[in-house]
């Protein structure tokens, strides 16, 4: 089983709560960026291209705490940037995990090892590893040769401490199924918990445009990944958000289900796109025209947007919906093989190479390197 038995009680617990009291706008989990500043350049990522005051500027665990008070959500994700250059870090998570809230800290993990003294082990704590595919497809994607390398010797220092752990990959257009499908394997190897998936969001502050997926795209390239699935594969998302992927489900998308937190406040509509700041979560709720985004909007910026934080939150809702939505995602839990001899003939498909990424000149100011703690 990918998660708990204890969190997926817990999250259940919580949907049923906000069905039983009419709410329909609720939050799932909470996006809390802590800091924008990385020690990466990713092509893909538009964080550090802020300029340099802001960021210098970090989310005192004060007001982590109370963002996640605030939002009431069971689950915390903590991108950034690169979150453990967080002079506080180990504070904020302590904090988090004091609260029994389900932690997912998103990193590079080339920070982790000298940083892993930070925390402890927790059913409330997981290490959300970001790698992008196998060891080529990832370096290039993040703009630095060795990143894999050291994210694999990261993941293996994590496991060994009995820390969870899952990866967390985004795939461009151009991503080859086969090696994405070996990409697993391999993942499976190690003994992780789980993987999570997304497509690349085409965001304006991204410095490469070329390489994101359209939704036909979108749904051709993980009909062919996730097809024909093996056994031991296990995800860490929603089962009928990967149908959604697959193209075999179509769902509107709920922004306010992973409300982000930041360093400008609450971010409208949602972690990607920059419509404005609201200073409470119920501000946020309550002023955000939500009818101006996703795909049935028919507002561009949301055209061909198929990523997690937009839509599992969708298929989760679809599950507590109705009964057919419960059946249908303990079908999806049960019988996972999606046996599909198109798909096998699409990963036989000549895959064009993908051209080299935009590189992001990394700022040189000393002050926004790694603290130790």
């Amino acid at each position: 089983m990918a998660v708990p038995v204890s969190q997926m009680w817990t999250v259940t617990s919580y949907v049923l709560r906000q069905k039983l009291a009419g709410r329909k706008q609720y939050p799932l989990v909470l996006m809390l960026e802590p800091l924008f500043r990385c020690n990466l350049a990713c092509a893909g990522c538009g964080k550090i291209q802020y300029p340099a005051h802001i960021l210098k500027k970090d989310l005192s665990p004060e007001e982590c705490f109370r963002a996640v008070d605030e939002c009431g959500a069971p689950m915390v994700s903590i991108p950034g940037g690169e979150p453990l250059m967080h002079p506080q870090i180990g504070e904020i998570i302590e904090g988090l995990v004091d609260r029994k809230k389900y932690i997912y800290l998103c990193t590079n993990a080339l920070l982790l090892k000298e940083k892993i003294h930070l925390f402890k082990p927790s059913k409330y704590l997981t290490f959300s590893v970001h790698l992008d595919g196998q060891r080529e497809e990832h370096d290039l994607a993040v703009c630095r040769e060795g990143g894999y390398d050291i994210a694999l010797d990261a993941i293996k220092e994590a496991l060994s401490r009995g820390f969870r752990v899952t990866t967390n990959t985004t795939l461009f257009d151009g991503a080859d199924p086969k090696s994405v499908r070996a990409f697993f394997d391999d993942m499976m190897e190690l003994g992780l918990e789980g993987m999570m998936l997304s497509p690349g969001y085409s965001y304006d502050k991204a410095p490469d445009q070329k390489h994101f997926l359209g939704r036909a795209r979108t749904r051709r390239m993980f009909r062919a990944i996730l097809s024909n699935r093996k056994k031991n594969w296990r995800f860490n998302l929603s089962p009928l958000f990967l149908e959604f992927l697959m193209g075999k489900r179509t769902y509107p998308c709920t922004p306010w289900g992973m409300p982000t937190y930041n360093i400008f406040g609450w971010q409208k509509p949602c972690y990607l796109l920059q419509d404005g700041y609201a200073e409470t979560f119920d501000e946020l709720l309550s002023t955000t025209n939500w009818s101006n985004y996703g795909t049935e909007s028919g507002n561009p910026a949301c055209a061909n947007c198929m990523v997690h934080s937009g839509y599992e939150a969708s298929a989760v809702n679809a599950t507590f919906s109705s009964l057919g939505g419960f059946l249908a995602t303990v079908k999806a839990t049960l019988f996972t093989g999606y046996r599909d001899d198109e798909a096998l003939r699409l990963l036989e498909e000549h895959q064009e190479p993908v051209h080299p990424l935009v590189q992001i000149e990394p700022t040189n100011d000393s002050s926004l390197q790694g603290t130790r703690a």
